[in-house]
């Protein structure tokens, strides 16, 4: 059996590579790394984490990223299965010490016996195409090479839309002013592992907030080439800078809110919160929590040290800043991720449309179950849109949320993406539910529905 091509060897890559070889189809599994280098990347391994180290809320009943988590270990998920061993705490959140993580996949990936590795950069589509039954699933998520790029944009007749995002800074634990900070998560939610205190908490009075935001103001930022200045950004992960000029209460209100904080110095809660959030297994390195940034190094330094409990911050690695691209994927893509101009070719992962680790894994796990049913002779039935798989397929595939213009957008998982469903009005115990009560009740019925959903149709593809 000919081998099915999956180039780029990041999250969505690894996870359609390991779905086709698990289903008993060979795999070339093409990565630039080291050959060529990218903006962003610091190593050659797979599935590399170059922003956060969270997978977000692991918390399937009320969230639907944790949902997608939970859906992901049903269908036996590389990635889910390599953050076992590398967790860290997080509160209620999946984080993971991003070196064993990435260390984890690799091992993974060239230890299966139907998985080949080939390093170098792929410069267009036609290099893989060189047969009727070719098969490839391009997974080079937001930092596509610039020539594979202008062969996919030749090949579809459409420009790509690109956006920025941001890289948050990471500071040394050691460094951190636990007379002034404190530990504690956000209403003291419970984690995995029952811990209460996942996070860095470094509190602000006003006067420290409004210097803070008048500084993030003045400070030097990086400048973009002509042609990157009218990329728009992804509003779910905006640079702090960017937010700051929107208002000088936009933090407050985002990554610096105090509710469910509780400054233990005074008894009270803090003006503005800043929050760092464990970044590796050891507990030696935090990142500061939707911090996001296109300031300048040594703005970065001077205006974060400004923050109480950092004014000694020594940084393991400061923010950055990179451009992303993905598809008009509802014009381009059909319902299982083919390019509709050339069948051969499947899109997976962040290009295709989806933000976020966990989504942009799960549509490699998509392209790889649909192109190994392809290649066995299968069937390809996509997934209910119940399932966060699902909704996240409708879209990326058509069913978008748009802005009455026809326009497509980047987008995380939610449950306003599912079909909906009626709240239930009364709980168990028959009394009445009000309010958020009732609205978990809804979350919670919806992912009961999608987890139903994904077991009948996995009986129905395996």
């Amino acid at each position: 059996m000919k081998p099915v091509h999956v180039v780029g060897g990041g999250m969505a890559g690894s996870e359609a590579a390991w779905a086709l070889a698990n289903a008993g189809v060979p795999v070339m599994l093409h990565e630039m790394r080291p050959v060529v280098k990218t903006d962003a990347h610091h190593t050659d391994k797979f599935a590399e984490l170059v922003c956060s180290n969270s997978f977000r809320s692991d918390d399937w009943r009320g969230n639907a990223v944790g949902l997608l988590h939970e859906e992901m270990r049903r269908l036996g998920s590389l990635v889910m299965t390599c953050a076992v061993p590398a967790q860290v705490p997080a509160g209620s959140a999946l984080a993971v010490d991003r070196d064993v993580f990435s260390d984890a996949v690799t091992a993974a990936l060239t230890a299966h016996p139907l998985i080949s590795v080939e390093r170098g950069e792929v410069r267009s589509l036609d290099a893989l195409l060189t047969s009727d039954d070719a098969n490839v699933i391009f997974s080079t998520g937001p930092l596509t090479s610039p020539s594979l790029a202008d062969s996919i944009r030749n090949l579809t007749g459409e420009d790509s839309l690109a956006f920025f995002d941001a890289i948050a800074p990471i500071v040394h634990a050691d460094s951190i002013d636990f007379d002034i900070a404190w530990m504690q998560s956000r209403y003291d939610k419970e984690g995995p592992a029952g811990d209460k205190a996942a996070y860095v908490n470094c509190p602000m009075d006003e006067a420290q907030y409004n210097a803070f935001i008048a500084a993030l103001n003045a400070g030097a930022k990086t400048e973009f080439k002509e042609w990157e200045k009218n990329t728009p950004y992804f509003e779910g992960c905006l640079p702090i800078e960017v937010m700051a000029e929107r208002g000088p209460e936009t933090l407050r209100f985002g990554p610096m809110k105090p509710v469910g904080l509780l400054d233990p110095r005074v008894g009270r809660r803090a003006h503005a919160v800043v929050q760092l959030r464990q970044d590796n297994k050891l507990g030696t390195l935090f990142n500061m929590v939707g911090f996001q940034t296109k300031l300048k190094y040594g703005a970065q330094e001077e205006i974060f040290r400004m923050i109480p409990g950092l004014q000694n911050a020594r940084f393991a690695r400061l923010g950055g800043i990179h451009r992303n691209t993905f598809l008009n994927s509802p014009k381009l893509l059909d319902s299982t991720l083919r390019l509709r101009a050339e069948p051969r070719v499947r899109f997976a992962g962040q290009v295709t449309g989806v933000e976020g680790y966990v989504e942009s894994s799960a549509m490699g796990m998509m392209a790889g179950r649909f192109a190994a049913a392809e290649r066995l002779g299968r069937a390809i039935e996509p997934p209910p849109n119940t399932t966060a798989f699902g909704a996240l397929l409708a879209h990326v595939t058509g069913g978008h949320i748009g802005d009455g213009k026809g326009s497509f957008q980047p987008m995380n998982v939610n449950f306003g993406l599912f079909p909906p469903l009626d709240a239930p009005t009364h709980g168990p115990d028959g009394k009445k539910l009000k309010g958020e009560e009732r609205g978990r009740a809804k979350k919670l019925a919806m992912a009961e529905r999608a987890l139903g959903d994904l077991d009948a149709w996995r009986t129905t593809t395996q």
